[in-house]
């Protein structure tokens, strides 16, 4: 019987991120960008709907014992983002008071490959 190798974090944040795009291309959303890093951290996927700007973290967890994939995204979490936001509207000369933006949450739990999916929009 061969070794099977366990999937790597970063295996299953590809898998999750690929399998989100997807859901919120489905949903209507337009996708711009994806692992968008700075110096604070990183953008899980930059979408559009519409004219808005939609910044999407994206969180798996197989199971809720500890609080579930929601509960991972702290206040700290939400702060990264909101620099990484300002950086990247900054890089794409856009003015970050003048342009729409709401920032969302997609939760992924169960199974890696068919998850059950919360979509928190304007979750922070």
């Amino acid at each position: 019987m061969p070794w099977i190798k366990a999937p790597t974090s970063h295996s299953r944040g590809q898998i999750t991120e690929a399998f989100a795009k997807q859901y919120l291309i489905q949903q209507g959303l337009v996708f711009i960008d994806n692992n968008v890093y700075c110096r604070q951290g990183e953008i899980d996927l930059v979408m559009q709907d519409g004219a808005t700007f939609v910044f999407v973290e994206v969180k798996y967890r197989k199971n809720n014992h500890f609080g579930g994939a929601i509960s991972a995204i702290s206040k700290t979490k939400q702060n990264k983002i909101k620099h990484c936001v300002a950086f990247f509207l900054h890089k794409a000369n856009l003015n970050e008071y003048n342009t729409p933006c709401r920032f969302d949450v997609i939760a992924l739990e169960g199974d890696i490959n068919q998850p059950q999916v919360t979509w928190l929009k304007n979750a922070f």
